[in-house]
C-alpha cells in the first residue's frame, strides 16, 4: 500500500509539472531541478528521437544520438542563455550528435521515411495499385538518394522538409549563417533531384523566375 501510494504521489507530483510553463522549467532545470528537466524530457523525446532517426537511419543509432543530446543538455543547461528557444537548441544538440555519430562510425545510413515525405509534388489523392507501386518506388528512391548525401546537405533537408523549420530556425540549430542554410538546401535538393533523374523516378519541372530568385 505504501508503494502505491508513493507512485500515486509521484504521478501527481508529473502532472503537475506538466502544467508548468516551458520558460519556468528551463529556469529551474537550469538550477539543478532534476524533475523539472525530467518534464522538458517527456515533452521533447518524441520529437528529438524523429529527428536523431532521420538523421541516422536506424533505430539504435537514434536512440544512442537522442540519449547524448538530452546528456549534453543536462551538462550545458547551466550555460544556456536563451539567446534562441529551448526547442531550437536542442534541436542543434541532437543534430549534432547525430552528425557525431555517423562520423565516428564512418558510414553513411539511410534516413527513415516511412511516415514523411520530402516535397516533391507527389499526389495525395487516392492511388491505383500501379501508382502506389509507383509511389513506392520514389519513397525508396528518396531514402537511397539522401544517403548519398554529404552529412551537412541531409541534416539541412531533414529539417527543412521533414520538420519544416524556418531558414532562421535551421541557423539556429546548426549554428550556421542563414545564407549557407539556403546554399546547402539548394545544392541538397539539386543533388537529389539529379539522383532522382539518374535513376528514373523524377523529372524535375523547370523553375519559375520566382523561385529561382527566392532560392527555394
Amino acid at each position: 500500500a505504501g508503494g502505491r501510494l508513493r507512485r500515486d504521489e509521484r504521478d501527481q507530483k508529473g502532472s503537475e509539472m506538466n502544467d508548468i510553463p516551458e520558460q519556468q522549467l528551463v529556469k529551474s532545470a537550469r538550477s539543478g531541478d532534476a524533475d523539472a528537466f525530467e518534464t522538458l524530457v517527456r515533452r521533447y523525446e518524441k520529437r528529438v528521437y524523429a529527428l536523431t532517426l532521420r538523421m541516422c537511419g536506424n533505430p539504435a543509432d537514434a536512440q544512442e544520438a537522442a540519449q547524448e543530446a538530452f546528456l549534453s543538455a543536462w551538462q550545458s543547461l547551466p550555460f544556456f542563455r536563451g539567446e534562441a528557444s529551448f526547442a531550437t537548441w536542442l534541436y542543434r544538440l541532437a543534430s549534432n550528435a547525430s552528425v557525431d555519430l555517423l562520423r565516428r562510425e564512418k558510414r553513411q545510413k539511410a534516413v527513415s521515411l516511412d511516415d514523411a515525405e520530402l516535397t516533391l509534388d507527389i499526389p495525395d489523392s487516392r492511388l491505383t495499385p500501379h501508382e502506389e507501386a509507383e509511389r513506392n518506388e520514389l519513397r525508396d528512391a528518396i531514402r537511397t538518394g539522401l544517403k548519398s548525401l554529404p552529412d551537412d546537405y541531409r541534416a539541412v533537408l531533414v529539417l527543412r522538409e521533414l520538420h519544416q523549420l524556418s531558414y532562421q530556425e535551421i541557423s539556429d540549430t546548426l549554428d550556421v549563417d542563414v545564407g549557407t542554410v539556403k546554399s546547402r538546401i539548394n545544392r541538397g535538393r539539386k543533388r537529389l533531384c539529379e539522383f532522382l533523374t539518374r535513376t528514373g523516378n523524377f523529372s524535375p519541372a523547370a523553375p519559375s523566375k520566382k523561385t529561382e530568385k527566392e532560392g527555394q
